[in-house]
């Protein structure tokens, strides 16, 4: 358990970052593998890497409480392939969006005080502001706008998922729901094919980098996070991954940001940091009784 929800924030912008840069190598398995099979084989060697530094076999199986794992497992995999299978359709920027509507919609649902909905609703307000809405005036691939919205559903799924307890560490769900998730994508990685190539040199260090930034790291820095948020908290400040994105952009990139977009990231920010705060406020008048 993390002392402080600043401390959470921390590993959630790490686990942002990680995604981020997991990006560019998803693009470069997409042109040579199906969008599954590489989606499965994510997973596959996230959870080889994880029970391998978690040393899974000291998992005292007895214990373990088999129906949050499941959900948690199932919900991730989900989570995974949908998205994939939205980037086959829709721009980066606009399948980000979509998918987002999962957390804020869990974000949401558990706000209870006033402090709750304006932090809610700066965070809705600054995705809105970032949404590519000349993207999406050149016609949306409604069918690629269903898999990014199943795709935030199935995270919705996750957060919740992620906060049951399931009799053992956090480390240890992160490895045997990671281990589910790859056994729910792999028959269809099967029939999508091209899982022999994925051995092939330098193939293999390609998946390898994009199971430890995209699954591996990212997961378990999340799970640690979730065990020390409510699902208000986390549903918020996920909301600062399209912001981290569009201001490594700026960065790295030299990508120009308009007006609009820096209010969004302004708005996002502060929600945030409202969150984080009005968190922690609550924990220690909680600690305070």
């Amino acid at each position: 358990m993390l002392k402080t929800p600043v401390h959470a924030l921390l590993l959630l912008m790490i686990a942002m970052l990680c995604v981020q840069g997991s990006g560019s190598l998803a693009k470069i398995l997409f042109q040579s593998f199906p969008v599954l099979t590489v989606s499965a084989m994510r997973l596959c060697f996230g959870a080889i890497i994880l029970a391998i530094i978690f040393k899974i076999w000291t998992i005292n199986f007895k214990a373990v409480r088999w129906k949050a794992i499941l959900s948690y497992g199932m919900a991730l995999a989900g989570m995974n392939a949908l998205f994939y299978l939205s980037l086959e359709r829709l721009p980066l920027g606009l399948a980000v969006a979509f998918e987002f509507i999962g957390p804020l919609s869990v974000a949401f649902y558990h706000a209870r005080q006033k402090y709750d909905f304006i932090w809610v609703g700066c965070a809705i307000l600054g995705l809105i502001l970032l949404f590519p809405l000349q993207q999406a005036q050149q016609g949306l691939d409604l069918v690629g706008v269903f898999f990014a919205v199943s795709a935030g559903a199935c995270w919705a799924l996750y957060i919740i998922a992620g906060q049951k307890p399931s009799g053992i560490s956090g480390n240890h769900t992160v490895c045997l729901g990671m281990s589910i998730g790859m056994l729910c994508l792999l028959p269809f990685a099967l029939a999508a094919g091209a899982i022999d190539r994925v051995f092939e040199l330098p193939n293999l260090y390609y998946f390898i980098g994009l199971a430890i930034l995209a699954s591996a790291l990212p997961f378990t820095l999340e799970m640690i996070a979730l065990r020390s948020l409510t699902p208000l908290s986390f549903g918020t400040l996920m909301s600062l991954e399209p912001a981290v994105a569009a201001l490594s952009g700026f960065i790295f990139l030299g990508e120009t940001l308009l007006w609009n977009q820096w209010l969004a990231l302004a708005t996002i920010i502060a929600a945030s940091i409202g969150c984080t705060f009005t968190t922690q406020h609550a924990r220690q008048q909680k600690e305070a009784q």
